[in-house]
């Protein structure tokens, strides 16, 4: 029984093992210490993008130990694991051709996460069609349209992304005046919607223009509303309910197309 313990097909393998173990738990740790070093603290996402690196970081490297422990314990109990190499080298080949498709689109989420391109919770635009990310994987990335549509893209079917998220969002809104009003009284209302609208949470500014045509039967004036990304069609709405209804208090027209019926008798 002695000299089987000392016999190195039988200590070599749990040595080789125990190896493995140890040489995995300390990159392991290396990598997670690293991680926790917050050099894009303000990027939205950042966090579930770096979780999900790093936990493909370790998978990697924990099957590579471990095949390469496999095959170290095999050299011990004699097996030609030269040969045995280039059957894996052959299989590998074949494997990548058979799963090609599904390789770019694994590699292609890993340069999505690593660039920073969108997160889960961002509104963007990808192949035409505008939703929010409501998954991001390695493989696939799903959106939701604001209709409830959900739209499955492989990651590697797209190049192009505009995301909505990046930056705050801009809304230009034309407001029609009759000729016959004051200019200075438009740009009271004006004055009082902007002191009322920059309130609401989402809201940043709100800038009048200035007159901005004259058309054949009003001139136009333009505001500009700066607000959170993606909602600035709320914004919009609330600044025209705030000039109808302040306009309506001041006698100020909005102009509108009228038809002039005749009947002949």
């Amino acid at each position: 029984m002695f000299k089987f313990v000392q016999n190195e097909k039988f200590y070599l393998p749990i040595i080789y093992i125990a190896v493995g173990i140890l040489l995995y738990v300390i990159i392991a740790k290396t990598i997670t210490s690293i991680s926790k070093i917050d050099i894009n603290k303000h990027s939205k996402g950042f966090d579930k993008r770096k979780n999900t690196v790093i936990a493909l970081i370790k998978n990697v490297i924990k099957y590579t130990i471990a095949v390469i422990v496999i095959i170290m314990i095999l050299n011990v109990y004699g097996v030609n694991t030269t040969s045995l190499i280039a059957s894996l080298g052959v299989a590998t080949a074949i494997f990548g051709l058979a799963f090609q498709d599904t390789i770019k689109d694994f590699l292609a989420g890993i340069f999505l996460i690593f660039d920073n391109a969108y997160a889960v919770g961002d509104w963007v635009k990808i192949n035409n069609f505008t939703g929010e990310v409501i998954a991001l994987g390695l493989k696939t990335t799903k959106i939701k349209a604001y209709t409830g549509e959900v739209m499955v893209l492989s990651n590697s079917s797209f190049t192009d992304v505009v995301n909505y998220s990046l930056n705050h969002s801009k809304m230009l809104i034309y407001i029609p005046i009759h000729y016959s009003t004051s200019i200075d009284e438009v740009e009271a209302v004006f004055t009082e919607v902007k002191k009322t609208i920059e309130k609401e949470k989402d809201v940043y500014t709100m800038d009048l223009l200035g007159i901005d045509e004259f058309g054949d039967s009003c001139m136009k004036y333009v505001v500009v509303i700066d607000c959170s990304s993606m909602t600035h069609f709320g914004a919009k709405r609330k600044v025209l309910r705030l000039i109808k209804k302040l306009f309506d208090e001041k006698g100020i027209e909005i102009p509108y197309n009228q038809i002039d019926v005749h009947i002949e008798k």
